[in-house]
């Protein structure tokens, strides 16, 4: 498989009245003079501006001021996607720490960040500017904007099936905004540019996320039959299992019968367990790769920015790590592990599970200061080299693609699901799923469990380890009552050595300052 229909879209120029930037009240206005009718006129408008929406998840735009990107307000270098969201589900929990002195970036693991916070207002501007995209690409695409065109036949359809992914993405980040921040800004394509949204409630956006994404379902192309980088129904899927597994957390009602089925219809229709655990996260886990479902992709000559996996590559190298070993020209030194993630792994200095990827030579696994880059251990998870080990396209950024969903998540899925009471699933289907992510971790059965040790708590664990680093463990350490509470503790949790519980209301984040300030709608979450 390659890249080709997302990454040969980040070469498209910025179009129209949709490819705005985001002001700090989402008051949002065109950079030129192109205007809808003119990016909309043909078939291959519509495609450039669905690339678009997807771009948004990789790069940073550049039709904003210089130094801004799409998201003015934030330093273009850290207002992507993925690095902004990395950072908030993992420096603010045991898989992570970061030596860099940035304004407000330790509150992440210190416990402390306030609604100023620079990070999370980034993550909130990305996600709400994503769904603008995305809203107006569905606005101009609706049947009758179509049929005003003159677009009609294959180009139609072809038009609608981005519409559908479109209202995907719109969900995936409505997801990210109900996790991280509760009761959220609401708006769809009914809702014009420049409109002051409305606050919806986290269960009123649940159950949107919930209704589009089973409106979607049969208007997406099949598991794997989409371009490579596309959502599908796979993705479709995949996203409702997620939501339903925490439906507790964002509703107060358990959906964990509708997990099980969701997780199932992904485990059957035809991925499979990439190989080699290692090669998940290498510059070219493009190529027959088993168990993406749905990936942000990254070229090092076309997706050059500091964020996405550039970011995932470069901050954890430094010390006495050989950055030509991970593809690049050098490290920045800045992201480590707890010794509470090095913990997960039996023999974590060792090969017995190939997930244990860290670098020791000159870290220690304690840590005495967390701006210290060689107090914790380097994480080596993410390398800018092929399976092979030949660097990738560019020694600067990384070619490496980001799985939003993979497989073994929805194995983890099913297995927590069925322990915690949904029907529909087995818990001997689930030791076998759990097992079938061990088999590949030791190479062989020697890692395997029985039926006995498969409890809850071994799920967290096991979550861990196969997931640290992709930005699941503040979502599953809420789920279980891990985050803020002292019924489990890490380095510097709370900004103390030995960790310590903090104020339960940090288990959502705050809404921005700004945007109390700009929309007379909000209403500040409890405690902030």
């Amino acid at each position: 498989m390659k890249k080709t229909f997302i990454v040969k879209a980040f070469t498209v120029v910025m179009l129209s009245g949709a490819l705005v930037s985001c002001k700090k009240n989402l008051d949002l206005v065109p950079t030129n003079d192109i205007t809808s009718e003119t990016v909309y006129a043909t078939a291959a408008g519509y495609k450039q501006s669905a690339a678009k929406v997807y771009a948004a998840f990789a790069l940073t735009g550049n039709n904003g001021p210089a130094g801004n990107g799409d998201v003015q307000g934030i330093d273009e270098g850290y207002s992507d996607f993925l690095r902004l969201f990395w950072k908030t589900q993992e420096l603010s929990t045991d898989e992570a720490v970061i030596a860099w002195g940035d304004v407000g970036i330790q509150d992440f693991h210190n416990m402390n960040w306030t609604p100023g916070n620079a990070f999370l207002k980034g993550l909130y501007y990305r996600s709400e500017y994503q769904i603008t995209l995305a809203n107006e690409f569905i606005r101009q695409s609706a049947d009758d904007m179509l049929s005003k065109r003159g677009i009609s036949g294959a180009d139609a359809d072809n038009i609608r099936k981005f519409r559908a992914e479109a209202r995907f993405l719109r969900a995936f980040q409505y997801w990210v905004l109900i996790d991280a921040y509760g009761n959220v800004p609401f708006t769809t394509e009914a809702d014009l540019i420049g409109t002051i949204p409305k606050q919806g409630s986290r269960t009123q956006v649940f159950n949107y996320i919930e209704s589009e994404l089973k409106a979607i379902e049969p208007l997406l192309s099949a598991p794997k039959a989409n371009e490579y980088g596309r959502a599908d129904q796979g993705a479709d899927w995949a996203l409702l299992a997620r939501l339903y597994l925490n439906a507790q957390v964002y509703t107060g009602t358990a959906r964990y019968t509708d997990a099980v089925t969701y997780a199932s219809k992904v485990i059957g229709a035809g991925y499979s367990l990439f190989a080699n655990y290692p090669g998940i996260m290498r510059a070219d886990n493009d190529q027959n790769n088993t168990e993406n479902i749905l990936t942000i992709n990254y070229d090092g000559l076309r997706t050059q920015s500091f964020g996405g996996t550039t970011f995932l590559t470069h901050a954890p190298v430094g010390g006495l790590m050989p950055a030509s070993d991970y593809g690049i020209k050098g490290g920045w030194g800045g992201a480590r592990t707890t010794k509470a993630l090095v913990n997960l792994f039996p023999d974590a200095n060792g090969t017995a599970d190939k997930r244990a990827q860290f670098y020791t030579s000159g870290q220690s696994l304690e840590i005495k200061d967390q701006t210290v880059f060689t107090d914790g251990y380097a994480v080596t998870k993410y390398k800018n080299v092929t399976r092979s080990g030949a660097a990738g396209k560019s020694l600067d950024y990384a070619d490496v693609d980001f799985p939003l969903f993979r497989l073994a998540e929805m194995y983890l899925i099913y297995a927590e699901a069925t322990l915690r009471g949904g029907s529909g699933g087995n818990t001997a289907t689930a030791l076998g799923y759990i097992n079938q992510i061990r088999t590949r971790a030791y190479g062989n059965a020697s890692g395997n469990i029985a039926q006995s040790a498969l409890t809850l708590d071994f799920i967290l664990d096991e979550r861990g380890r196969e997931l640290y680093w992709e930005g699941f463990r503040r979502t599953d350490l809420v789920r279980y009552g891990k985050f803020t509470e002292a019924t489990y503790l890490w380095p510097f949790k709370g900004g103390v050595a030995n960790g310590r519980a903090v104020e339960s209301f940090r288990n959502i984040f705050p809404i921005p300052l700004d945007d109390l300030t700009a929309n007379p709608n909000l209403k500040q979450n409890t405690g902030y």
